[in-house]
């Protein structure tokens, strides 16, 4: 006889998603999602600008989207406020940064549940101002062999907090900025959806424990 579900546990994990640009991350959460390789739904998404073409990505899958401009507040707090608030009253269980440019202060209702994912190895090539291809010149620059990207929990200091997974790709001699960014973008689309995984695995155990 089948045990009855927990509703608690066996549903999906509900995603906010936070965007700046293409949203090339949220359309690889709803790819995965659809094909039945990460049980999550995205419960809303929150754009730092109105012409972000995620926006259009996330309209097009029916998710609920929300323009939050940094410029429209006085201040980083009621910015972040704002934000969460959202996250809030769409009852999200992870927050997940996609590309946002924008920082932002992470409430104690939130700790240890946003997420974010950088294109290099932490703590290597990380910090203000190191994002999207600022990271993958400063790579080629320094002359390394192997780059990479890491998933982990965010705090209020630039690309900060614990690693939860980290994965290597090689440079490549003949490597630019974009060739680079493209085989960092490939690992990226298996390794934060795991790190999704692993976190509502986590919620499951203390939810039974």
């Amino acid at each position: 006889m089948t045990e009855p579900s927990d509703p608690l546990t066996d549903r999906p994990i509900r995603l906010g998603v936070l965007i700046s640009g293409g949203g090339t991350t949220l359309a690889n959460f709803l790819s995965k999602i659809e094909a039945g390789e990460l049980n999550a739904e995205v419960a809303v998404v929150i754009a730092s600008r109105a012409d972000c073409g995620g926006i259009a990505k996330a309209e097009k899958a029916g998710v609920p989207c929300h323009v939050v401009s940094r410029h429209n507040h006085i201040d980083r707090q009621s910015f972040s406020q704002a934000i969460f608030d959202h996250f809030r009253n769409a009852r999200v269980d992870l927050v997940t940064l996609a590309g946002f440019l924008s920082q932002i202060e992470i409430p104690d209702d939130f700790h240890m549940r946003v997420m974010n994912i950088h294109p290099a190895l932490i703590p290597s090539f990380c910090g203000k101002g190191m994002y999207g291809h600022h990271v993958h010149e400063a790579v080629i620059a320094r002359g390394c062999k192997v780059s990479g990207c890491t998933v982990h929990f965010a705090d209020n200091e630039y690309d900060h907090g614990p690693i939860i997974l980290q994965r290597c790709v090689p440079v490549e001699p003949d490597d630019t900025p974009d060739t680079l960014a493209a085989r960092v973008f490939t690992v990226e689309c298996s390794v934060y959806p795991e790190a999704i995984r692993q976190f509502a695995e986590d919620r499951q155990l203390h939810q039974t424990g």
